[in-house]
């Protein structure tokens, strides 16, 4: 499968602005998510999606590829898409697409190989990543999003909250006897089911949860999980970047 790998990189985060072009260690972030994804030899080609001309430069200076896309794009998916939509409208054409997250910039490749090797399962059109939970920091953290799979590995619902609810056990017994799981935000696509994606409305759960996930759950599209090992950390605030870096 001729698969392309988009890293969607807003400018104007709301909590944590120019984020990309945070220096951590002695380069951006976006440059060490950049070259952290060109090492997956499960990818065609790698790009930058922007819409800031401050990043677009940026990229070209270290060497990556980049594509200026819309502001008015509502997530990384829509992003991803217009990014499709230039390399077709050159002749240019991928079977599927990896959303590689700009604010991981210690992103292990072998997360894209595993999202890869999903995406290509036979019957999968969309494919993630999932990792169990160990903490009850995690598990109580809105910003972790929870994921409950069937038994074959396809999401059945994703939260904010704790789920499953365990009956008849206090919180605090609760990863003692049920098996929890985080949703790692690395997402595959068929680039045919991408673009039915992006023109789907906004759902109800999509908007009670703040997770697009749940509009493609609601409208009928499967995803496909895969357990990993790896471990992600995304960077949302000024707070999360002192925290990983402390801890390397």
């Amino acid at each position: 499968m001729n698969i392309v790998g988009v890293i969607p990189a807003r400018y104007a985060s709301t909590r944590f602005p120019g984020k990309p072009l945070v220096m951590i260690n002695g380069k951006t972030m976006i440059q060490r998510v950049y070259e952290q994804a060109v090492l997956c030899s499960a990818l065609s080609k790698v790009v930058v999606a922007t819409d800031h001309d401050s990043i677009e430069k940026h990229v070209i200076a270290f060497g990556g590829h980049v594509i200026m896309t819309s502001e008015t794009h509502r997530s990384g998916t829509e992003r991803c898409q217009e990014v499709m939509e230039r390399f077709a409208a050159e002749g240019v054409y991928y079977d599927g697409v990896i959303n590689i997250q700009g604010d991981e910039p210690f992103l292990n490749p072998q997360q894209i190989v595993e999202v890869a090797d999903c995406l290509q399962q036979p019957g999968t059109t969309i494919a993630t990543l999932i990792k169990k939970i160990n903490s009850r920091e995690e598990l109580d953290n809105p910003n972790v999003v929870k994921a409950i799979i069937n038994q074959k590995g396809k999401a059945l619902y994703f939260s904010r909250s704790p789920i499953p609810y365990v009956r008849g056990k206090t919180a605090e017994k609760w990863l003692d006897n049920t098996v929890f799981f985080k949703h790692v935000g690395i997402y595959g696509y068929l680039s045919e089911v991408l673009k039915k994606l992006v023109s789907l409305p906004v759902s109800p759960l999509e908007s009670a949860e703040s997770l697009e996930q749940l509009r493609w759950l609601e409208n009928g599209f499967q995803i496909q999980t895969q357990i990993t090992a790896f471990e992600s950390a995304s960077i949302d605030t000024p707070a999360d970047l002192l925290k990983i870096t402390n801890n390397r």
